[in-house]
């Protein structure tokens, strides 16, 4: 039976159409690579439709994550994991650094200059910056740690006053594909949405440490990533962001930090996935959606630009 949409139509999925014929292929790939595992079939499959980013690297994780999804609907049968572990994304090691800390108190201007180190290396580097960072938001983060989808770009936040100690950790990622409060915001097309989308980064991660109590500290670290962001983003990718954008869970938080850091409250989520473009992921929290503006103008040059430039970026651990 043809692997497909039941109208025939193709099947959208982090930014390109498959059609029935692509998905027999990546259904004849699990059953004859079963034996290489899904992160080989995944890559293979990537080779073979040509998926890739600007930059020529392959986009192997949205294909690993669109043959658990095809998977999940029973249109195609995974192959068996290989190995004793446990299902589930692996926990990070557990080192010294990533221990719980003595308190830190005070308020914000008391730890200015605030320090915002990029963070290098991949998922090998496991006693570096890469893997306390991947170590801190896997312990204290409410949603874990798992490897972003595409381009992304993770801080470890000091203070110029007392380097040593971290007081936050943030990530940036790809951003949404679709959003109604953000795409009605800025009034693009899906055709001028699909081109310069890239120019969106979305904030998924932000934790400052449980044992951080300092006053106004949060507000004052999105201010300064929004003016450093940039130029590091371009450095990493070619080109400058225009917007960022966050998910604010409001069972959990009020977004008092992005209010005050001057982001815009343009409404809520619709209840599904970030990539969910098929409308069958039901079920998801619903949340407030903030963005700040990176320059003037910001909808008009979101609909107007010419597509990004990427390069290949040096050391990007989100290629795994």
């Amino acid at each position: 039976m043809p692997l497909g949409q039941p109208n025939g139509a193709p099947l959208s999925f982090a930014g390109r159409e498959f059609s029935s014929a692509d998905l027999e292929l990546i259904r004849h790939l699990t059953s004859d690579l079963a034996s290489l595992g899904i992160t080989e079939i995944a890559r293979t499959a990537c080779e073979l439709l040509e998926w890739k980013r600007p930059s020529g690297g392959l986009k192997n994780l949205e294909c690993r994550r669109l043959i658990e999804q095809l998977a999940g609907r029973g249109l195609l049968q995974l192959p068996a994991r290989r190995g004793a572990g446990a299902p589930g994304p692996r926990r990070a090691p557990r080192t010294a650094g990533g221990e719980w800390q003595a308190e830190v108190h005070g308020s914000a201007g008391e730890f200015e200059p605030l320090r915002l180190e990029v963070v290098r290396g991949g998922p090998a580097d496991s006693r570096g910056s890469h893997g306390l960072f991947k170590e801190l938001l896997d312990r204290y983060h409410y949603l874990g740690y798992r490897v972003p989808f595409g381009a992304s770009l993770r801080y470890l936040v000091r203070s110029g006053r007392a380097p040593d100690p971290v007081l936050a950790c943030l990530l940036w990622s790809s951003p949404a594909w679709k959003m109604a409060a953000r795409d009605g915001w800025i009034g693009w097309s899906d055709q001028q949405r699909a081109r310069n989308l890239p120019f969106i980064v979305n904030h998924s991660r932000f934790l400052i440490l449980p044992w951080v109590r300092v006053k106004g500290l949060a507000s004052k670290v999105l201010a300064t990533c929004a003016r450093q962001l940039p130029r590091d983003w371009e450095q990493l990718y070619g080109y400058r962001p225009l917007l960022l954008e966050t998910l604010v869970d409001r069972e959990r938080f009020r977004g008092t930090c992005y209010r005050a850091a001057n982001w815009i409250h343009l409404g809520q989520t619709s209840g599904r996935g970030r990539m969910d473009r098929e409308h069958a992921a039901h079920g998801a929290a619903v949340k407030d959606l903030y963005v700040y503006p990176l320059c003037r103008d910001v909808a008009e040059r979101l609909r107007s630009a010419a597509a990004p430039v990427w390069k290949q970026a040096e050391g990007d651990a989100s290629r795994p």
